[in-house]
């Protein structure tokens, strides 16, 4: 799946997602909803059912979580998730290793976060990790819609006045590679992630990682 290509691609903005691609969010996630769900008496979920609901927003990922018949539940569960994970969700994220490396790398471009998380909780993690190095940050509830819609995506290029041929998204998903064709820019996908490789190759991205440090070696 992984695309080498002789020469480097020349990009003014790299545009990244955040979970599964900046960072290792997957268990402070997953506490938070097991907690839900504990004081809410539902029936738990495994680690790996819940990092597979990642990828559309906290919302669904509640709705997916309490479960179809309990959806009568789903407020009482989104207002208990938010209490618990607006605390803890920097108790085991990070940056995945390389990446803050990759950023200084290309200190000297544009680069955002296009996420369908929820702002104040993007807010809060890329505070505590250092956001200095991005230009502009969209989340999923700034009215741009969520990947794959192109919406947060040509919003970011229009702010920073970069045009699509300059541009580049990075990230785990299909949301994000379909999210960035839909926008009529290149991707590149990402494999240490939470999607699914064979799923994100269907997409055909223009480019496939293993590492964060591979994007010094694909793109100028």
């Amino acid at each position: 799946m992984k695309n080498r290509h002789p020469r480097k691609h020349p990009v003014d903005l790299l545009i990244f997602d955040l979970d599964g691609t900046l960072i290792e969010s997957k268990w402070d996630i997953a506490d938070s909803v097991q907690r839900t769900l504990a004081d809410l008496s539902l029936p738990p979920r495994t680690q790996e059912e819940i990092f597979g609901f990642v990828g559309d927003g906290i919302k669904r990922l509640l709705r997916l979580a309490v479960g179809e018949a309990n959806q009568a539940r789903y407020e009482d569960a989104l207002r208990i998730f938010r209490g618990y994970y607006m605390k803890h969700c920097l108790d085991r994220t990070r940056y995945y290793p390389g990446v803050e490396a990759v950023l200084t790398h290309f200190a000297r471009k544009h680069k955002a976060v296009a996420t369908n998380k929820s702002l104040e909780y993007t807010r809060i993690i890329l505070n505590g990790l250092g956001n200095h190095h991005f230009a502009h940050v969209v989340g999923g509830d700034d009215g741009f819609g969520l990947k794959p819609e192109p919406g947060m995506l040509l919003a970011i290029m229009d702010k920073l006045g970069v045009p699509k041929e300059r541009a580049v998204l990075i990230g785990d998903s299909t949301n994000d590679i379909n999210g960035g064709h839909n926008a009529g820019i290149k991707v590149c996908a990402v494999g240490y992630g939470m999607g699914n490789r064979e799923k994100m190759a269907a997409c055909e991205p223009e480019w496939f990682i293993e590492t964060p440090e591979e994007l010094m070696e694909v793109f100028l």
